[in-house]
């Protein structure tokens, strides 16, 4: 039981912290590489190494038809169109302010849950959703934004790879898929990698050498595979099946504020001051709605 709290403990960290650094990464990345492309090397590796981990414990890879499907479905919404896509509209968003984006989620998660489940909202809840919705109002509607080419598309492209993670998210908690953490997340980056190749392929990227990555290019690529998949992903799925779907989206109001410190620290990102208010009234809208009494 001591060993369980410490892995749940663990697994929260690392959906909070490195996840909060990956916007920083993805968008060093994406600055060289093509986004499909850079997201195809990214998750096939990653899932290769998850594979061959698996292999290495021992684990089971046995799996049924249902559980292929619904590890497919899963990696579609979380991987393919949750992040390759998000990977691609970095592109025209800063990493911040793509990370505040993405602090949504428990906003899309409520609503998902209370159409599927049928779940009444509480008052916390509504107080959150209101503060939520002003938040976002008050981000994307900054003149810079607006006049901004690509800005205003990248936003709305972020949104609604928000509304894929969150479904994928509600979707897993419920979901037969392997037991194994290590086998499910294999699975679903392996074919991540593959649709994303395709997709790469599709829309003619140009594909680029490592040999040929600029060294900033090549550690962040290493840090995404490394820490971005195999340990934060395979934490993500953990918790999924441990805690309650609501507790691991309070990854969402941490992460901004990693990604934003980072983007400034690193990339010389500028906030406006109406972003920092409109941050601070979404993210205590996040906090209302992932703090509010379980029933």
């Amino acid at each position: 039981m001591k060993k369980h709290k410490l892995l749940i403990i663990f697994s929260f960290i690392a959906i909070y912290v490195v996840w909060g650094s990956t916007y920083l990464f993805n968008k060093v990345a994406v600055t060289e590489l093509p986004p499909f492309f850079l997201a195809s090397i990214r998750f096939f590796v990653a899932g290769l190494l998850m594979v061959f981990l698996a292999l290495i414990l021992k684990h089971s890879f046995k799996i049924s038809k249902k559980q292929f499907l619904n590890s497919m479905i899963a990696s579609f919404f979380f991987l393919v169109y949750g992040n390759g896509v998000f990977v691609w509209a970095l592109k025209y968003v800063d990493s911040g302010f793509g990370a505040l984006i993405a602090s949504t989620q428990p906003l899309f998660v409520l609503f998902l849950m209370r159409l599927i489940d049928r779940k009444p909202l509480q008052r916390k809840s509504i107080i959150g959703v209101i503060l939520g919705l002003l938040g976002m109002y008050l981000l994307v509607s900054q003149k810079e934004l607006t006049t901004s080419e690509g800005t205003l598309l990248g936003i709305f492209m972020m949104l609604t790879c928000v509304l894929s993670w969150s479904y994928g998210s509600v979707f897993v908690s419920k979901a037969d898929v392997p037991k194994s953490f290590l086998v499910s997340t294999g699975y679903q980056m392996l074919f991540a990698g593959f649709v994303l190749f395709l997709a790469s392929f599709s829309f003619n990227e140009q594909w680029i050498y490592p040999t040929k990555w600029s060294i900033n290019v090549q550690i962040a690529m290493l840090l995404l595979i490394v820490f971005g998949g195999l340990i934060a992903f395979t934490a993500f799925n953990f918790l999924l099946k441990n805690v309650s779907t609501e507790k691991v989206a309070t990854s969402a109001y941490v992460n901004p504020v990693i990604a934003l410190f980072m983007g400034w620290y690193f990339l010389n990102e500028r906030l406006s001051m109406q972003s920092i208010i409109a941050s601070g009234i979404l993210l205590t809208g996040v906090y209302f709605i992932t703090s509010r009494k379980r029933k």
